[in-house]
């Protein structure tokens, strides 16, 4: 007999919920969980194939020892030895700079985020590294130095908006907020909202929108210029909301005065009249913006976001109802990591900052081995995620891991970077093991789930907390646990948690192998490490997650994160564990003034030089290389690397080049025919699509493809198009914006 389960989907960071069917413990059939209250019965065509990521032709099922003729499976004691031996070695012989950490960045799993970094710091190592850094390094970094935390990350408060303004995002297809389309076609269909989409191109979300700004490639930064410009000349600025909530307006103010708009939007090569009319609608309207990686990784990255918080301040769109505010958090995406402390380390030869809440952008991850620096990375571990092909310069970061001393790789599958380590060891999928995820994508109620085992795994599989946990106990890092706790563990929570303290307060160095000593005790009878992380973290929240638990009826308590744990437990379908004072959201600012801070000295050269003359100079592309490559495009067809296979795509035309007409014309490409896309970085041969959604000028390829799955390689490799150089200040690679050239082959 089969049963349904409850879960989540880990494709996304929208993780909706899902109903899943199993049958002789195996996963068999999806559908949505209408009891989900975040998703709501909502999932796209990727959730609903969650059963292609479950089963992947290439899993792996028992540690694996890289050799002269492959690999050979090895036991995990072994495994543990030999690995553990390496690190010790290496960190003895070159010091902690030597060893980095690549991880915790999974749309499905985070809980091993927790034993990675204890590990990484118990090392004496601050390198590590994750996707959020190789996307929104920038942008985070500007809400560390605005709002004061890198990790207070301002969402659109899109429930009590009247408009919402979508910047380089194509919702309809890449999701990036609960229940995308259906919210989208709210705003596009209401008579009371309004959807404004700023694309170069008219993508399925700006076919929609009731506005569309087509702008140029790459001029994003200076038609946000032009746009404060505008409302300064009109004096529409939010004057009372300037004066109560801004400092260093008057030293900002003065680079938009005597700015030439016209000329600034001639090169944006978008309609005056136009945008002054949005200008007007930003100043009269409750409104949020939506910006993502069209912006993060467009040319000009930083300053795009920069002037974009900027025009949001002035417009009084931070931190109030209906605008872009700072959420409640089951925990924080990361860590504040202040560069200018000098206790934070930074990229020995990139000098690069860990800008992303903690994390050091993955674009400088081969230069930071392919060095004679003594200081160099010399071992990496990487853990669920796949730099090979996700992260920019494939080529150089094939010839960076293959000098590693060390490569340790944690996956489910023989992935492309499992192919360069040394070892791989194999983990549970996300479907057999306790675990989630802390994207704060609600306001003001805080939404939890934790996604249990509905399958059982293969004998050897392990969750990666478990892995990093026995790491851990080889490399010496937990002290000697008494009988006593293992026997409480063996009890119920209280009385655990009640030895527990009773012996870690007499061992001072316990709390910082806190995780571990949870796994190696309580997570034994749980066969969890995961689990046991969650435990912790709610028994020990501060006093700010307790409050908000009190607003949805957790009242407090010494048992009330422990209440809340249960409450997980007994709700598979996820619930609201907080709520935030929406009136008191300026609290969550957390600058020394207690204001949001215009001036970043950084960058304020660069913004007060930022004009039309030297912009419209600056885009002229290279004789060589007369196309920009979108590299990357978001469709309802590609999940990162998440699904190996392609029988979930049957059928369909999923990794295509994809150009205007025009531009097919006058190079003589045909619709279907092979086309070699020629960059700076490399070359690739894929099919050509021709079609009007795309601008002219512009080519059009998605990620998440050139995956080897057995002896097929399906679709091309975007990142062999792509250099880890051709990134902005902080290390955010701009995808967006890449010059090349296409010929027929």
């Amino acid at each position: 007999m089969g049963k349904w389960h409850q879960t989540g989907c880990v494709l996304c960071a929208q993780n909706c919920g899902l109903e899943v069917w199993i049958e002789d413990n195996r996963m068999v059939r999806v559908k949505p969980d209408k009891s989900n209250p975040r998703s709501r019965g909502y999932v796209c065509r990727k959730g609903l194939n969650i059963v292609h990521h479950q089963y992947p032709r290439d899993r792996i099922t028992e540690p694996l020892k890289r050799t002269g003729g492959g690999f050979e499976p090895i036991s995990w004691d072994r495994a543990i030895d030999e690995i553990t031996a390496k690190m010790k070695d290496l960190v003895k012989t070159h010091g902690p700079r030597s060893l980095a950490y690549m991880g915790a960045s999974a749309q499905g799993g985070h809980m091993e985020g927790t034993f990675g970094l204890s590990m990484l710091r118990a090392m004496g190592s601050q390198y590590f590294y994750n996707s959020a850094a190789q996307e929104f390094s920038s942008s985070w970094w500007l809400f560390g130095r605005m709002l004061g935390k890198q990790y207070n990350v301002a969402i659109p408060d899109e429930n009590s908006a009247d408009m919402l303004v979508g910047w380089g995002w194509n919702g309809m297809e890449s999701h990036q907020m609960p229940r995308a389309p259906i919210v989208l076609k709210e705003f596009s269909k209401k008579p009371e909202k309004l959807l404004v989409i700023i694309d170069p191109r008219k993508s399925e979300t700006a076919r929609i929108a009731n506005i569309h700004l087509p702008v140029r490639p790459g001029t994003d930064a200076l038609l946000i210029k032009a746009m404060i410009a505008v409302i300064l000349e009109n004096q529409w600025e939010n004057k009372s909301y300037i004066a109560e909530h801004l400092h260093g307006w008057e030293t900002v103010r003065p680079w938009f005065e005597s700015f030439d708009i016209r000329a600034a939007l001639r090169v944006c090569e978008l309609d005056h009249d136009q945008v002054v009319e949005l200008c007007r609608l930003m100043t009269t309207r409750r409104w949020c913006m939506h910006p993502d990686l069209g912006i993060y990784m467009g040319r000009n990255s930083v300053m795009n976001s920069y002037m974009m918080n900027i025009l949001a301040s002035i417009c009084g769109v931070f931190c109030v109802p209906g605008g872009n505010v700072i959420p409640g958090m089951a925990a924080p995406m990361g860590f504040h990591a202040d560069e200018t402390d000098p206790k934070i380390w930074k990229t020995v030869v990139t000098q690069m900052p860990p800008a992303c809440a903690g994390a050091f952008p993955p674009a400088v991850m081969p230069e930071e081995i392919l060095n004679d620096h003594p200081n160099r990375l010399r071992a990496v571990y990487v853990s669920a995620c796949n730099p090979l092909r996700s992260y920019p310069d494939t080529q150089a970061y094939e010839a960076a891991f293959s000098a590693l001393d060390l490569l340790v790789v944690n996956d489910i599958v023989l992935s492309e970077t499992a192919r360069l380590a040394h070892y791989v060891l194999p983990c549970r999928t996300y479907y057999e093991s306790w675990d989630s995820t802390f994207f704060p994508w609600t306001f003001p109620k805080i939404f939890f789930q934790v996604r249990r085992p509905i399958v059982s795994p293969p004998e050897q599989c392990l969750e990666a907390s478990q892995i990093f946990t026995r790491m851990a106990d080889k490399l010496g890092l937990i002290p000697d646990i008494p009988d006593a706790v293992y026997e409480a563990a063996r009890q119920d929570r209280f009385s655990f948690g009640a030895a527990l303290m009773e012996w870690a307060a007499t061992v001072p160095e316990s709390f910082a192998a806190m995780p571990f000593i949870l796994a190696k005790t309580i997570g034994r009878e749980w066969d969890s490490a995961a689990l046991t992380g969650l435990w912790g973290m709610l028994m020990t929240a501060p006093k700010p997650f307790r409050e908000n638990a009190a607003r949805v009826g957790f009242e407090p308590g010494m048992d009330q994160g422990d209440r809340i744990f249960q409450a997980l437990l007994d709700s598979p379908q996820g619930i609201w564990i907080g709520e935030t004072d929406r009136d008191e959201n300026f609290k969550a600012v957390k600058t020394l003034s207690g204001k949001i801070e215009l001036l970043v000295p950084e960058l304020a050269a660069d913004a007060k030089a930022l004009d039309a003359e030297t912009e419209a100079r600056d885009l002229e592309l290279p004789e060589e290389f007369p196309l920009i490559l979108n590299a990357g495009r978001h469709t309802r067809y590609n999940i990162n690397t998440l699904i190996r296979g392609q029988e979930w795509n049957k059928g369909r035309r999923v990794c295509t080049v994809s150009i205007n007409p025009a531009d097919a014309l006058e190079i003589g490409l045909v619709d279907g025919e092979s086309v070699r896309v020629n960059t700076q970085a490399g070359s690739e041969v894929g099919e050509i699509e021709v079609s009007d959604q795309v601008r002219k000028g512009t080519v059009l390829i998605p990620h998440g493809f050139g995956l080897i799955c057995g002896d097929t390689v399906y679709g091309l490799n975007v990142n062999n198009l792509t250099q880890t150089t051709h990134r902005d200040l902080l290390g955010t690679p701009m995808h967006r914006f890449v010059p090349c050239r296409l010929e027929p082959v």
